[in-house]
This record gives C-alpha cells, structure tokens and sequence, in this order.
C-alpha cells in the first residue's frame, strides 16, 4: 500500500508538471497568433509593395491609434517568442513567429524611413534646436513633436526586439546627409591645408569671413539640433551616442580643420584682426561644444579645437612680433613737410587702437608669464597686465622711431614740432579708445605731459628771443623798438607759414600760448608810446594777434606781411 501511494504520488507530479508546461505552452502560442491577426492587417495591405516606403502609413494622424497597437503587437510578439523559447524550443510556432517578427521588422523600417524623410523639413536640426527653447507650440510644431515621438516608439520597439542595428543604419544615412548638405548650403568647404597655404590674402579673407557664421550656426542649430533629436529618439545611452557621433563627427572635423590650417598659413600683421575674429567666435562656443560633444567618441573634437585654439594664439604673437619688427626697421628718411604727423605713426596707432579692441581676447593669449616687462618701470606700471605692457613696447618702439626721424630736420623748431605732433596724436588715440583701459590714466597723464613739455621748448626756441626783447624794452627808443621787433616778428612768422599743427585743439592751444605770452606786453609798451610813433611804423597789437591765429594750418599763411600797418584798436 505505501508502495502503491509513492507510486501513484510521483506519477500524479509528472502528470501535473506535463499540463502545466502545455498550458503555458499554449498561452504563448495563443499571444502570438493575437499579435500575428493585428500584425497582418497592415503587413498584408503593403505586401505588394517593393519598394523601401510604405503605400500605407501606419504613422498619420488618421492611424495613430492603430499605430500603437500595432506596436503593441510586435512587442508581445516579440516577448511571447522569448517564453516560448523557454518552455518548448522544439515549437513549429517559434518558425513562424520568427518570420513574422523580421516582416513586421522590415515593415517597421520602412515607416521610419518614410518618417524621416517625409518630415525632413521639420526634423533638421535647426528646426529642432529652435523648438527646444520655445516653450510654447504652434500647431505645425506639434505635428513635429509627434513624428519625434514617432520615431522614438519605432526605435525603441525595434531596439528591444533585437534589430537596433537595423535601425540605427537608416537613421544615421538619412541624418549625415543632412549634415552634410546644411553644412554646404552654409558656404562652408572642405579645405585641405595645402589649398589654404595657397590662397591669396584675399580668397582667404572672404573664406574665412563664410566660414564665422556658418561655424556658429553649425554649433548653435546643426549640430545642437542633432544632440537633442539623437537624444530623444533613441533610449538606449549607447545607441545615442553612436548615432550622433557617426552622424556629425566627420563633418565637425573638417569644419574646425579650416582655422587650424589658416593658423598654420603665411603670417603677416594685416592678417591678426582675422584671425582674433577665428579665434573669439571658437572661445564663445566653447561652452555649447564641450556641452554636445560630451561623449568619449567625440573627444576628438574637442581635442581639435584645443589644438586649433593653441596654433591660432601662437599666430597671434608671432604677427604681434612681425608687426614689432615692421616698426623696428621701418627707415625711410622722407621728411613729413610742416613738421606733420608721419605716416607710421598713423599706420601703427590705428592697428594698435585695433588690437585694443580685441583686449578681452589678448588677454587670455598674452602669457602671463611674458618676458616683457613695462619699458617704463615704475609703481604705477609694475601691475600692469601682460597686454598693457606689451602694447607700452609697441608704442614706445614707435616714439623712438619719431625721436629718430625728427632729427631729419635742419630746423631745431620744426623738429620739436614734428614730436609733439606725432606724440599729440598718439596720446589722443589712446584717450579716445580703448586703449585708455589698457594702458590706464596714469599712462595717458604722463604723456600729456611730455607733449607740454615739448611744446614749452618749441615756444622759447621760436618765440624765446622775442619775449627777452619786450623784457628790455624800455632801454631802447620807441620807435627802434617796434621797428626791431616787427621785423622779428615777420621773420619768424614766414619762417613758420607752412608748419602746420594737424589737431585743430592743440594749434589753438598753441596759439592762445604764444599770443599770451606777445600781445599783453607789446600792447602795454605801443599804448604808452604810440603818440611818439610815426605812422606805419611796424606791427600794431591786432596785427600781431591776426598774423598768429593764421599759423600752423600749413598752407603758406594767408596774409601778406608786405601790406601790414598798424591797427587804431591800441590808439
């Protein structure tokens, strides 16, 4: 009897062992013929058709429900095939389930396909990194979030049922060439470094004046706008990061090789502005590239652009050098007539004024470590930024080159007055730029002073032997006296008709000076003598007066000393 028990015991487990696996059997079998009949209905009504795109689209407005659902259906096909698989392998049903998985597959790749070609016009990556920061939506748009969300139903179902690949292929051929073709419609070309080394200045200024907009839009929309829709459409970190990188980093290179290569071109000074251009518009997009370029695939980019940024600075100091030099070995020995402002001075202050504007940029080239010390040490100068003191060289290269070139001169007035034009100027650009922050006010003070300091010696060695006459004047009769002086006066005043002080604020400074220092005394002497002078005796103090205001204006004077007479104003 026990015997009989344990026999019948175990023969009752295999019993109810058998039935359960038939029942889970059959309940995955019956799941997947569930899915097979919603499967068909679309799978059948497209068969005929051979080529990649649907006839009938699942995907509309019309059949989003039936979209869903037909998903649904794949997804438990998908799933009922892998507890099929673990409770009878052996299964015929797994045969045919298998083949309608790679149908509804195949079904599923051609409406992703037609999505992202039918909504391409929406779904390129400016229009999707627009709408990434528009928190309202218009209607149009909401149809865009809906093939998005489309796209990211098809992915993620493709995915999971094994078959990513498959769909990652489609997206990444139809989105590269998105890429590509924004990227030309941008101007942009894929220049090699030998075809930049040969452009002239010219081509490579007009290319690189296509290349700053189409680089920032590449950044801020194109490649921007593909992070975002990589990111949303596919779940999976890794087929993220695949499809984006495969998609733009080809292109990203060959956008950042071009200042890489104009930095390893020619160097010459006129070209520094450009490229300080280059490598501003690169430092402000840092922040959004090492925000979407963040994968260890991409890495390379930023390392290029590290590289990009390193050779255009070591362009920057070497054309700050050659223009150095260019002022170091200008040496033409052309006198400026009048004693005008020379042309280097204008050439080399209007580049530095330039240079000045790009100071929040030099700033970071300029080592801090330079070996350029201020080229006049002091405590107001010892904390001066790198740039400052380099500029400070710059400027007094020039001055030095001024101090030579006056002395060019026979005329020791003229000389003086061909420094504090030149040194005038300079101060004067550097007060109305830019250059004022760089340098500071203390700068700009002393400068100031050295200019009145060369026009206090240019006034006594043109006027110095005048005034000493009217300081003794009283030891000479009268009418010797203005007779004396008058024809000093007309000497010194033809001797200076075509000297000219370009800056109408300092020639009327410097004429206010000198009739200061003349007509108050002569005035004071011919009052207290003119009843004692013959008449037409020499200059009157209005004469005086006038004949000064028309100096320095360079033009050869514009009175004739030979009809001068004296003015009734003193009588």
């Amino acid at each position: 009897m026990v015997l009989f028990a344990l026999t019948s015991s175990s023969s009752s487990s295999k019993l109810k062992q058998h039935s359960h696996r038939s029942f889970s059997e059959s309940l995955m079998e019956d799941s997947i013929e569930d899915a097979e009949a919603i499967i068909n209905q679309w799978i059948l009504s497209d068969s005929s058709s051979s080529s990649f795109c649907c006839t009938f689209s699942l995907f509309s407005n019309k059949n989003r429900e039936e979209a869903k659902r037909f998903i649904g259906a794949v997804t438990t096909l998908h799933s009922a095939m892998g507890k099929l698989v673990s409770v009878n392998p052996a299964s015929k049903k797994l045969i045919s389930a298998e083949n309608l998985l790679k149908i509804s597959m195949n079904h599923l790749s051609k409406e992703f396909y037609r999505i992202l070609k039918s909504n391409r016009r929406y779904l390129d990556p400016e229009s999707v990194s627009v709408r990434s920061r528009n928190s309202s939506r218009n209607v149009s748009e909401e149809d865009d979030a809906e093939a998005m969300e489309d796209l990211k139903m098809i992915a993620d179902c493709m995915t999971s049922s094994g078959y990513g690949k498959e769909c990652l292929r489609i997206y990444k051929n139809i989105r590269k060439s998105i890429i590509v073709e924004a990227l030309e419609q941008l101007g942009f070309e894929n220049l090699t470094l030998s075809q930049v080394q040969k452009l002239d200045w010219e081509s490579m200024e007009k290319k690189t004046r296509v290349w700053l907009p189409a680089a920032r839009k590449a950044v801020t929309t194109l490649f921007y706008g593909e992070r975002i829709l990589s990111d949303h459409v596919f779940s999976s970190a890794a087929i993220r990061e695949s499809s984006f990188a495969e998609i733009t980093l080809q292109s990203t290179l060959a956008l950042f090789s071009f200042p890489g290569n104009m930095a390893k071109s020619r160097k010459t000074p006129e070209k520094i502005f450009l490229t300080l251009d280059v490598y501003k518009s690169i430092t402000e997009l840092m922040p959004i590239i090492d925000e979407i370029f963040s994968y260890d695939s991409t890495s390379s980019v930023k390392s290029q652009i590290a590289g990009t940024l390193s050779n255009l600075e070591e362009a920057v100091m070497s054309m700050i050098d050659e223009f150095e030099s260019s002022i170091s070995n200008e040496s033409s020995k052309s006198v400026i007539s009048g004693g005008g402002i020379h042309q280097l001075t204008r050439y080399v202050m209007n580049y530095i004024v330039f240079l000045a504007d790009y100071s929040d940029v030099l700033t970071n080239i300029i080592p801090q470590t330079s070996s350029f010390a201020s080229p006049e040490e002091d405590e107001s100068t010892s904390s001066s930024s790198p740039l400052a003191k380099r500029i400070s060289w710059l400027i007094l290269f020039l001055l030095c080159k001024i101090d030579a070139k006056s002395r060019l001169y026979n005329d020791v007035a003229l000389s003086y007055l061909f420094l504090i034009n030149n040194l005038h100027y300079v101060v004067v650009k550097v007060r109305t730029s830019n250059l004022k922050e760089v340098l500071s006010e203390d700068w700009l003070v002393k400068h100031e002073g050295k200019v009145k300091k060369y026009v206090a010696k240019f006034e006594e060695i043109v006027w110095g032997e005048m005034m000493t006459s009217l300081a003794t004047a009283e030891e000479v009769e009268a009418e010797e006296f203005v007779r004396r002086f008058s024809d000093r006066f007309e000497e010194v005043y033809k001797r200076q008709t075509s000297w000219v002080v370009p800056d109408s604020k300092l020639r009327d400074e410097i004429k206010v000076s000198v009739a200061m220092m003349l007509i108050p005394a002569y005035s004071e002497f011919y009052k207290k003598y003119r009843a004692g002078l013959p008449e037409n005796v020499g200059f009157a103090p209005d004469d005086i007066g006038n004949y000064v205001s028309d100096l320095y204006f360079g033009s050869g004077g514009a009175r004739s000393v030979s009809s001068i007479h004296y003015s009734d104003s003193y009588v």
